[in-house]
């Protein structure tokens, strides 16, 4: 019998099956090969890329549910940040200038705009902390991957290699309180995030984040951009006014997201 014939057997029957990790899953290893990756983001003045991402939930019936999107993100550093997301409840597009950050709901042809200064870094702390929103992947867009991913990690290992797109990459895994997360970084001079997932560990069926990278491009290969917002016609709204803007669906009368 093939071998993937009897793990199929095994998991129809409800058997539990465990993993043995290789004997390379060295800690030292893959803080090495993150720190690579790190300083290989941060030394990047302009970075852009496109990547498709799924969000998992978990309703409050115990329903697990994924929502797709793409989209792409252009950075310079240290205020210049784009960000597109299309998905099946939303077309968004945000730009900032380093002055100003603007938030364009393409498909509701409406806009907003809010003063915000600093860094990429005080953006996505404004993000998450004055409108609940997270970046593509924007931990990695940090000025410090290394310290801010790291910071409360208990458990890692280097998995070995694998293959993403047809191209090999070191598999890295993480442990913290409350979330495991995995990183795949590219082999070679260019030691990009060709894929992270991050999961939750306290909430029911534990619920995931993936990002894929693709056309992962620095320097003067990145499109000119005056981190300017089109927003043609659109209808001036207040920030708090744009639904959309995350990820997750309004699932009233759904059972709504943990």
């Amino acid at each position: 019998m093939r071998s993937s014939t009897v793990v199929a057997a095994l998991v129809g029957a409800g058997v539990s099956l465990f993993v043995t990790l290789p004997s390379h899953a060295n800690e030292a290893d893959a803080k090495g090969l993150f720190k690579a990756m790190s300083d290989y983001l941060v030394s990047q003045k302009a970075i852009s890329f496109n990547y498709d991402a799924e969000l998992e939930i978990v309703t409050s019936d115990l329903q697990k549910l994924g929502f797709v999107s793409s989209g792409s993100v252009t950075l310079n550093r240290p205020d210049k940040l784009r960000v597109t997301r299309k998905g099946g409840f939303a077309d968004v597009e945000l730009a900032y200038d380093g002055k100003n950050l603007g938030a364009l709901g393409k498909n509701l042809n409406i806009y907003a705009k809010v003063p915000v200064e600093g860094t990429i870094d005080e953006l996505i702390d404004t993000l998450r902390g004055d409108f609940g929103l997270e970046a593509p992947a924007s931990d990695l867009l940090s000025s410090n991957p290394f310290e801010v991913m790291l910071s409360n990690v208990t458990d890692v290992k280097d998995l070995g290699s694998g293959v993403i797109g047809g191209k090999e990459c070191d598999h890295l895994a993480f442990r913290t309180s409350d979330t495991d997360w995995q990183i795949w970084i590219a082999q070679g001079d260019k030691p990009y995030p060709l894929r992270f997932t991050i999961t939750s560990k306290m909430m029911a069926q534990a619920p995931s984040y993936t990002i894929d990278v693709q056309d992962w491009k620095t320097g003067d290969a990145v499109a000119a951009d005056d981190f300017q917002l089109k927003v043609g016609d659109a209808k001036e709204v207040q920030i708090t006014e744009m639904s959309g803007l995350d990820e997750v669906p309004d699932l009233s009368g759904e059972g709504g997201a943990q």
